[in-house]
């Protein structure tokens, strides 16, 4: 028995744990002194790790259904950092499909020089698409920025050629404009074409709050160690750079412009979503007299998000109030392996929110949604 059970399991969010070689082992030789270390930064994370002994291995394998309930977290988590035992994790893990994100690259979005910048995404993509080639099941997702649109069209291109399935892209106004801005809709279109998503994730958008907010007047906590560990203020604001980026892209068309476009807000959890779709309902049908384009849309924003954007809860949401008050096919499972943040057991958490909903219902969440969405199945909800 896999810890998936009988259930048919689409993960939409997973990570690998970099080492400190993860970029160079990977970049143009003439890159590899101009790109920046990585290193656990805020999370305090040692990307100095060793593989797993024999006898270590042999322990976390044995865990069988229980590894996600009982086993390690972060590097020394089976499968974090090396290819074959991934393999291994999912067939205990019983997952069907599992998107795979990096851990501490999202850093280099904010690099200065395009240059470095580009050469690190191309490092970080080839790395992905390495881990990711020998199991089918495992969808890589690129990083790239929509800065500089002839950069960013050919490193799309290269990520795609590479097999990586969704595309991480920051949360800014990509090169001072609006990301609906006409000069990016060739972008759109590629991605469109290409059936391939693009995704905001913790780490698209500024991660702390800030320090000023901080500043309370008493001692500073003892801080947290482990990837993307966010504080209470933290977590209140984590999905803010998402909304506003994604709120920009619908009143500005361009989910109307290019119908086959999806894309997604990833590990920012859900309970904002309903709310931001209302708003941008409301917005549409009350500024359309002052701002005539919204009057040309054939779609309200809440019915282009269902066709074509997805979300994943947090495992302590209730997500099955968040579907009875929205379209239950805006949502997706994750289990956020090896962070801890994904929890001991989402499965039992999300079981408990989604009891009294209809089959069709509990089994798009868990894997019609998420399968449509990459591109690889019908959706299961209607």
């Amino acid at each position: 028995m896999t810890y998936a059970g009988t259930r048919r399991i689409v993960d939409a969010d997973s990570h690998l744990m970099e080492t400190t070689t993860f970029l160079t082992d990977h970049a143009e030789p003439a890159m590899r002194h101009r790109l920046p270390p990585l290193g656990g930064g805020r999370s305090g994370l040692d990307l100095d790790v060793v593989a797993h002994s024999p006898e270590q291995h042999a322990a976390l394998v044995g865990l069988g259904d229980a590894l996600i309930k009982r086993g390690p977290k972060w590097h020394a988590a089976l499968g974090a950092v090396d290819a074959a035992e991934r393999t291994e994790a999912l067939d205990l893990l019983g997952f069907e499909h599992q998107v795979v994100y990096s851990s501490v690259c999202a850093p280099l979005f904010a690099i200065v020089d395009p240059e470095v910048r580009y050469a690190a995404y191309r490092a970080h993509n080839r790395a992905m698409a390495a881990f990711c080639h020998d199991d089918e099941r495992l969808a890589g997702v690129a990083l790239c920025d929509l800065d500089d649109v002839d950069l960013a069209v050919a490193e799309l291109d290269a990520a795609l050629d590479l097999g990586l399935r969704e595309v991480w892209i920051p949360a800014r106004a990509p090169g001072g404009r609006s990301p609906g801005h006409p000069d990016h809709d060739v972008l759109w279109a590629r991605l469109a074409e290409r059936n391939v998503p693009f995704v905001l994730h913790v780490g698209s958008g500024p991660l702390p709050i800030g320090e000023e907010w901080m500043n309370d007047g008493r001692a500073p906590d003892e801080q947290m160690t482990g990837a993307e560990i966010i504080g209470s203020k933290d977590f209140m604001v984590v999905y803010q750079p998402a909304e506003r980026f994604l709120s920009v892209l619908l009143l500005d068309g361009v989910l109307e412009r290019h119908p086959a476009l999806r894309g997604g807000a990833i590990e920012m959890g859900a309970g904002w979503v309903p709310s931001m779709l209302r708003r941008l309902d409301h917005a549409v049908g009350i500024w359309s007299r002052s701002e005539p384009r919204l009057a040309d849309m054939a779609r309200t924003p809440s019915e282009q998000a269902s066709a074509q954007l997805r979300f994943t809860p947090y495992p302590f949401e209730e997500v099955g109030q968040l579907c009875r008050e929205s379209d239950p096919g805006l949502y997706m499972f994750s289990s956020d392996y090896p962070h801890a943040e994904g929890g001991r057991d989402p499965l039992g958490r999300f079981d408990r929110s989604l009891a009294d909903l209809p089959d069709d219902v509990v089994d798009g969440f868990y894997a019609g949604n998420a399968l449509a969405w990459l591109g690889l199945g019908r959706r299961a909800t209607t």
